[in-house]
């Protein structure tokens, strides 16, 4: 039985999986996990509630969650960007979207240890990430994805390459663990890898939102001193001090779902005073049911949307206090713990020129 995520003198671990049950109270019978009563599912989002679903030991139910992802997959490994109980409501074919369930499968295992398991999902995890390596440039970044009617966008987005990364690398943990050989991820990883730390130039710009300021971090993509120095290069630009993570610069609207992925961030740095304030601060949006307010915007204190309560917003909650409180096995995936490191593929310095030896007419051209 798995011990509960809870934060001492924050959230106590029934709490918690009040917070898990939330989640539950709006899965569908299929398994589909919608945003809220009546709204549409993402594969993304639908991932990170599973996940939650799974530290709190509601495995029937994420595993309900996982299974639906397999059977709504697309032959191309892809999904949907939208769907409904009645059908689909974006075709759009998002990369992110469709690499997201790497993660969740290496949380399931860690957390549960069921091999088993994670190779009942290796077909449809591994045929995800086929799908969205497809679309990796030159330079190493992801196009974001194929519109509706099948066209590629070209640009990349910075967001969306840095969760990519992580799946990666969780994909390569999940092949390793099964003895599956995919030197090609790992070539495609340390190559997104270089893109995300060293080429800002290859992604689109949205510097406005808080997930292009914190996302490089959460993903592993940008460590050490480059990590600490982005962290606090927008730190006032982002953090509404006593309230939470602006979802954009713009406005005085705090997000839930950004502020625990921003203590994700925070927690996989060691920033560890900065995670536990904001993780208090955004108690202030949890409803008695366990629920939270999508966002606020202040000093109206009016739910933004109005009244919207989201299910991966809640599912973000339950992650961040599993990583704070070190609960759970898969306690560490965002700080990177048993996740393989990318290849180093940054430049070495260019050494001096080695004159060729010379060769005999005998073994000139030979190879």
């Amino acid at each position: 039985m798995r011990i509960l995520p809870d934060v001492p003198g924050v959230i106590t671990a029934n709490q918690v999986r009040d917070t898990a049950r939330s989640i539950v109270d709006l899965q569908r019978p299929d398994g589909m996990i919608p945003w809220f009563p009546g709204g549409h599912c993402d594969p993304w989002n639908h991932v990170e509630a599973a996940m939650a679903l799974t530290a709190v030991g509601l495995d029937a139910e994420a595993d309900a969650a996982y299974q639906w992802l397999a059977d709504t997959q697309l032959p191309d490994g892809s999904w949907f960007n939208y769907y409904l109980t009645t059908g689909v409501k974006d075709h759009r074919l998002d990369t992110n979207v469709c690499a997201y369930l790497a993660t969740g499968a290496w949380h399931r295992y860690v957390s549960t240890g069921d091999v088993d398991g994670l190779a009942d999902l290796w077909p449809t995890l591994a045929r995800g990430i086929d799908f969205v390596l497809r679309w990796q440039r030159l330079d190493g970044a992801i196009r974001w994805s194929l519109d509706p009617s099948g066209v590629l966008e070209e640009y990349a987005l910075l967001t969306g390459s840095s969760s990519i990364y992580h799946s990666l690398r969780c994909a390569i943990a999940c092949a390793e663990r099964l003895g599956e050989e995919r030197p090609d991820w790992e070539l495609a990883a340390g190559r997104l890898a270089h893109a995300l730390a060293h080429q800002p130039e290859a992604f689109a710009p949205k510097v406005e939102f808080a997930m292009d300021w914190y996302y490089p971090v959460l993903a592993g993509a940008v460590t050490g001193e480059a990590a600490h120095a982005r962290i606090e290069a927008a730190w006032d630009t982002f953090v509404l001090d006593g309230r939470g993570v602006r979802c954009v610069s713009t406005g005085e609207w705090v997000t839930a779902a950004e502020t625990a992925e921003c203590v994700l961030s925070l927690d996989a740095i060691g920033r560890d005073d900065q995670a536990m304030e904001l993780f208090t601060w955004v108690q202030a949006l949890r409803n008695e049911d366990g629920s939270y307010w999508t966002g606020m915007v202040y000093p109206e204190e009016a739910t933004y949307p109005p009244l919207e309560r989201s299910t991966y917003t809640a599912g973000a909650i339950v992650l961040a206090a599993d990583a704070l409180s070190r609960s759970t096995p898969a306690s560490g995936i965002f700080r990177g713990e048993g996740l393989p490191n990318h290849l180093d593929l940054t430049e070495p310095a260019p050494e001096a020129p080695v004159e060729p030896a010379a060769t005999s007419p005998g073994t000139a051209g030979s190879h």
